[in-house]
């Protein structure tokens, strides 16, 4: 017997619209890319994924080009953005020119800053807002003249939110292994930062979004817990799950955690 989750609908209810918000799901596709690259052509069609994420209910597509092009190309950034409606969220490290270059041209809704080391594997910190101060206030201010929405990852420490907010940037991420590795053993001590860092960023005007290593199992409660909380962006644990499940499920189930009291 097929699985099959049925969409959220909010449609006619005053009362679940005025209780209930959703926060953002955005879909990083890189698997399909890491996928495809593996065996060479075209199979899985990457630009195929982001549509369908668009069908399938996702709020927005995120994508991770790296200078090597290992996973997502240039190519299929500039291809995703011709054929998507949703939001367009471009993450990477803008100490690449190439990356600045792409990001200007392609013009997505949000661009996040991350600082990637070549050949990374994967993110695993989040900026020294601090000691980047002045690097970082220019490059919010190129991505912000072009019209593009600018957030910057960030571990879960007051002083690197303050330092963010000191660089005129929309929104930060929170970069969230450090909860979704200690979430098993006591959620409550594993969220506490997190919950500090949202409510600094809160006072500075800043929106949160929020990724790494969230999955069905730890996501819903950090989306209870986390102050105005309004996007994550999750890719790994959700096209594995999606392996089981099947892209669209995996797509509501997720939506599906993200419903928030208000």
């Amino acid at each position: 017997m097929e699985l099959k989750v049925e969409p959220l609908n909010f449609a006619g209810s005053t009362t679940l619209i005025n209780t209930f918000i959703m926060i953002s799901l955005s879909v990083n596709i890189n698997k399909f890319a890491t996928l495809r690259n593996s065996r060479g052509g075209n199979k899985p069609d990457v630009t195929k994924a982001a549509i369908d994420a668009q069908r399938f209910g996702a709020d927005g597509v995120t994508v991770h080009p790296r200078p090597d092009e290992r996973h997502i190309r240039y190519a299929d950034t500039r291809d995703i953005k011709k054929n998507i409606s949703i939001e367009f969220n471009i993450e990477g490290n803008c100490r690449e020119q190439k990356f600045v270059d792409l990001v200007l041209e392609t013009l997505p809704q949000q661009v996040t800053l991350v600082p990637d080391a070549l050949n990374q594997i994967t993110s695993n910190h989040g900026w020294d807002t601090l000691a980047h101060k002045d690097y970082l206030t220019n490059m919010v201010k190129a991505f912000k003249e072009a019209g593009i929405r600018t957030s910057i990852f960030v571990d879960p420490d007051i002083k690197m939110v303050e330092g963010a907010a000191a660089t005129g940037t929309d929104r930060i991420e929170l970069y969230t292994q450090a909860y979704a590795e200690a979430y098993a053993h006591n959620r409550e001590k594993a969220i506490a930062p997190y919950i500090a860092a949202a409510e600094c960023a809160l006072r500075n005007g800043l929106g949160i979004n929020g990724g790494h290593d969230l999955d069905l199992d730890n996501l819903q409660y950090f989306a209870k817990r986390i102050p105005g909380l309004l996007e994550v962006s999750i890719g790994h644990a959700l096209i594995a799950d999606a392996l089981y499940l099947g892209y669209e499920n995996a797509i509501q189930l997720y939506k599906r955690q993200l419903v928030s009291e208000q």
